[in-house]
């Protein structure tokens, strides 16, 4: 099964040693928010940049990858890339951690869009952002699951 989160097995972990609700994704998600402060931006700073140096590398998780070609970000053109390029290194720069949007639900014009209007927020709504992103990404990745 693929891991439901990136590079942190431990959120599982938790979930499993604690009695389920019956509501996987709900229990997971309890685990992430009852996550210290720095494991949380440690399961953010888990995640690849979009069209960064991960998929250009092709060092992406398969689940990554696929999530990100299904909104067309291994297809860009030269202008799309740089562009991606510049908000990434504008967002790392300005909240310290990687842009997190659930691409299976947009597609490359939305995801810019995003990337330029979450610039303008502070980092803790970027950290409660990031962490919703995550808990829809989990939530298609168990559904993909059954």
């Amino acid at each position: 099964m693929t891991a439901l989160f990136e590079h942190s097995p431990w959120i599982e972990a938790r979930a499993d040693a604690l009695p389920s609700s019956g509501d996987r994704h709900a229990d997971l998600m309890a685990v992430v928010y009852a996550a210290t402060p720095e494991e949380q931006l440690a399961l953010i700073r888990a995640h690849p940049e979009l069209a960064g140096k991960a998929a250009i590398d092709k060092t992406l998780t398969e689940a990554s990858a696929a999530e990100q070609a299904s909104a067309g970000l291994d297809r860009l053109t030269e202008a799309e890339f740089a562009q991606f390029h510049a908000l990434n290194a504008s967002y790392r720069e300005r909240f310290g951690f990687p842009f997190i949007i659930c691409v299976r639900l947009t597609d490359k014009a939305g995801i810019l869009a995003a990337m330029e209007a979450r610039l303008a927020h502070d980092r803790e709504t970027e950290i409660a952002t990031a962490i919703a992103q995550i808990g829809e990404i989990v939530r298609l990745r168990l559904e993909d699951a059954r």
